[in-house]
């Protein structure tokens, strides 16, 4: 019994130190991507390309999750408010819950899996067939040649792109309520320009670059330290969409909470 624990604690202290190591791993290869940031002007068709890939190619995911934004939020909301009379209230309640915090939020995640996959599989695949020590041996720095073109591209993109959410889900929530509940859309369209108010944008898109950020860097990294073959692919593809995925659960929180808590002091 006594060998058992031994055995566990010993397995725990290993898993503890893996995870502290990898922490600072990834503080390391994050530093390493800020002091090159520079190199975007040199790979700046890198940066093109990167953009291209991570905004236009993830629009058709994006707009389907805008479009169910706003019917959602009509269906559930709208119909709560019409019970006490208040149905014309709907558009506040959409406007607030689309451009604070569903929008941002829906839309981080999609680009945590379509945007956080693609970077961790293409690089583990890089990693494993050599061809990132190959960068490195022609004295290529693939950090500023592989990193920096996704991360400059995912900062420029990511704010259009939840932009452009906003716009749809507010847009699909108006034709909703007038269809299922006869709400007029001037009525509609007012209630969310009164509401809306600079704090509740400066919230909103306070989130995509934060996002941007920790989305490439995280993906990245999961590539960079793939291991084992075409299996270890998998497990870095995995990896780089769920740590993407829970930073941008975590992080939608805490600036929310920071942001209206400062605003409002």
């Amino acid at each position: 019994m006594w060998k058992l624990a031994q055995a566990y604690s010993t397995a725990l202290e290993e898993k503890l130190k893996s995870i502290v190591f990898s922490m600072q791993d990834f503080l390391f290869f994050s530093l390493r991507a800020f002091r090159a940031i520079g190199a975007s002007k040199r790979y700046w068709r890198d940066v093109l390309d990167q953009a291209y890939i991570c905004g236009t190619e993830s629009l058709p995911i994006l707009l389907v999750s805008a479009l169910s934004i706003g019917s959602l939020i009509v269906i559930e909301v709208g119909h709560q408010l019409a019970e006490f009379g208040a149905k014309t209230m709907t558009g506040r309640s959409v406007a607030l819950s689309v451009v604070r915090e569903i929008s941002p939020l829906v839309a981080g995640l999609m680009l945590a899996a379509r945007v956080g996959a693609r970077n961790s599989s293409e690089l583990g695949a890089m990693q494993i067939s050599e061809q990132i020590d190959a960068l490195r041996a022609f004295g290529t720095d693939p950090i500023a040649k592989l990193v920096v073109p996704r991360l400059v591209a995912s900062f420029l993109m990511f704010i259009p792109l939840i932009a452009l959410c906003d716009i749809v889900g507010l847009i699909s929530g108006a034709y909703l309520a007038e269809w299922d509940l006869h709400l007029d859309r001037g009525i509609y369209w007012n209630s969310v320009v009164d509401i809306l108010r600079p704090m509740d944008w400066f919230v909103g898109f306070s989130k995509p670059p934060v996002f941007a950020i920790g989305i490439s860097l995280i993906s990245c990294y999961t590539g960079f330290s793939t291991t084992g073959g075409t299996a270890g692919v998998g497990k870095s593809t995995i990896k780089g969409i769920v740590y993407s995925s829970a930073f941008v659960l975590i992080m939608n929180f805490y600036l929310s909470k920071v942001i209206l808590d400062f605003m409002r002091s």
